[in-house]
């Protein structure tokens, strides 16, 4: 039994597919079977029944396979471990971000850190909150930043600031004459979202339940999806719809001047909390307390007038 043949399992298990398993444990997937096949041969049972079209756990598989992951687990920590004595702003750090935080807190955060912690570039990933949980707690990441709430066992959370949403419309829309939205008179418009998975969109509709109802409805014409803040964005400057964002994700200054215009909520406006977390057991403290520094710092200057 090899920690290649745990990761093997483990990987499968959570892609139940041997093709996409194998890509992710860059082998190929004759290779990945092969040594799946020989790692239940050395313990003389099955932990996966193979159909055609689909890969499933058996039931003593799950048990094995959880273990296998805590082992993973702990490699991970024995190599951190080793490392412990060294400067520990010294070696890249992985960091995750969701899709909402990460394109407009890294371009700040990274030249930050680069006069900051010179010595310790980053390793960037954005993903969604559920695959960026599994990474941290593989390994494969050292820390993300989310949205509250997130709990997760042995997992250290902090929160690094509060950002209010704001409602984007284009600068010629009949709203852009208030001085605030209410959050139900989203249901008189076109509302541009995220698709699902995003907790971003969740956060909306849960600052706004009526619009559930509305995406409910089989003749729903009043909601439409983008794949990013980006997308939908664009979509709001050729009119199509508006839409809500976090502050950072604003982005008016990207268009040409009167296209698009935003507006905060009336109180109680809606907001969410960004934080960091990190394994507990995860040896770098001080560059967890760099990134945080950082983000502060890129914080304050943002909210400091030019």
């Amino acid at each position: 039994m090899t920690l290649t043949e745990l990761r093997y399992i483990v990987t499968l298990a959570q892609e139940r597919h041997f093709g996409r398993a194998a890509e992710r444990c860059f082998v190929s997937q004759p290779t990945l079977s092969v040594a799946v096949k020989k790692l239940e041969e050395e313990l003389g049972v099955a932990l996966f029944e193979r159909s055609k079209s689909t890969v499933q756990v058996t039931p003593l598989g799950e048990t094995i396979i959880e273990q296998a992951q805590r082992v993973l687990e702990q490699t991970s920590v024995i190599k951190e471990l080793a490392n412990a004595g060294k400067d520990q702003l010294a070696s890249p750090l992985r960091i995750g971000a969701i899709y909402t935080i990460g394109p407009y807190l890294f371009p700040h955060l990274v030249p930050e850190l680069a006069r900051s912690a010179p010595q310790m570039p980053l390793y960037i990933e954005e993903g969604f909150t559920g695959n960026l949980r599994r990474k941290l707690r593989s390994g494969e990441l050292d820390a993300i930043i989310i949205a509250l709430p997130f709990t997760e066992t042995d997992v250290v959370t902090k929160a690094l600031y509060d950002e209010s949403f704001e409602v984007l419309i284009p600068a010629d829309h009949a709203w852009a004459k208030r001085e605030t939205i209410d959050k139900e008179d989203l249901l008189e418009e076109r509302l541009l979202l995220l698709g699902e998975g995003h907790c971003f969109r969740d956060q909306i509709l849960e600052a706004c339940p009526a619009i559930s109802h509305k995406l409910a409805s089989p003749n729903n014409t009043l909601t439409a999806e983008g794949g990013s803040l980006e997308t939908i964005r664009h979509m709001v400057a050729s009119k199509l719809g508006i839409t809500v964002l976090p502050h950072s994700a604003i982005g008016t200054g990207h268009y040409e001047s009167g296209m698009l215009v935003s507006r905060p909520f009336k109180d109680p406006a809606p907001s969410r909390t960004v934080a960091i977390a990190w394994r507990a057991s995860f040896p770098r403290p001080k560059a967890i307390d760099a990134v945080t520094k950082a983000i502060a710092h890129c914080r304050k200057a943002e909210l400091e007038p030019a």
